[in-house]
């Protein structure tokens, strides 16, 4: 994942960041996000924000088939994941089960925040796999948090892809860090708290966002939806996911 929003206190940034992707691991079945974002019925759709989809403009299929083959270019060197962690990668909780790992560059993210790159993505996305290893199915580039929509457009057309950003965080208490899991989770990414002030009054802390935008692309699908998804739980090859990790809280549940 990229670097948290700048405007969380530094010692609170692996707290929230911890528990919010624990939380989306731990949810007791993925969502689509754009099914959510759309009916307004999942705990998702509280805590996620999508740029609006743009009528297709002349070269916007030809500047995404480039940011795709770019997006293959920076992958082929890290088909093993070994070579990515030498060159500078780093694995965003590489202990709790994930449906996809980010392995991040920290130097590529600041380079976002001001200059898209697509041959320096910010992280490198892979599945694990049976053998305990990784493999490499897509990147994720990343913008600030205050970026307009116009600049996400010139960075990746908004006709063919919705960046998306992580917002309303509310991080349980002290002892109450169980409710951010489960079927009806009350805090974290899938809460049902997604404002300031039910969060303060059920004594949690509240964070407006806990990423800046981001978006994903899965270079190696043929299927344009795909290529361009938003959802996590998509199959972006064809691993048998029973090989994965149990799904064993890597918290004490009576924190």
């Amino acid at each position: 994942m990229p670097q948290p929003a700048k405007h969380l206190r530094p010692s609170l940034i692996s707290i929230g960041a911890f528990t919010l992707c624990a939380s989306l691991a731990f949810a007791r079945q993925s969502v689509s996000a754009t099914a959510a974002h759309s009916s307004g019925m999942s705990g998702m759709a509280l805590h996620m924000r999508f740029t609006a989809l743009r009528p297709l403009q002349p070269g916007d299929k030809q500047r995404a088939t480039a940011i795709v083959a770019d997006a293959k270019e920076a992958m082929a060197p890290y088909q093993d994941y070994r070579k990515a962690l030498a060159d500078g990668y780093h694995i965003f909780l590489p202990n709790v089960p994930q449906q996809i790992y980010h392995f991040t560059n920290s130097a590529n993210a600041i380079e976002a925040q001001i200059h898209f790159d697509p041959l320096k993505p910010t992280s490198l996305l892979y599945r694990k796999i049976s053998d305990g290893g990784y493999k490499l199915i897509g990147v994720m580039y990343t913008d600030r948090v205050t970026a307009s929509e116009d600049e996400l457009n010139s960075r990746v057309p908004l006709s063919i892809a919705r960046w998306h950003q992580h917002v309303n965080f509310c991080r349980a208490p002290i002892g109450h860090i169980r409710e951010s899991f489960g079927p009806h989770p009350k805090f974290g990414a899938l809460g049902s708290i997604n404002t300031r002030a039910a969060c303060e009054a059920a004594g949690g802390t509240f964070y407006p966002h806990i990423f800046g935008w981001m978006v994903h692309v899965y270079p190696y699908e043929t299927d344009p939806k795909k290529i361009w998804s938003v959802n996590d739980d998509q199959d972006h090859d064809t691993m048998d996911r029973s090989t994965m990790p149990a799904m064993k809280p890597p918290i004490k549940m009576d924190q």
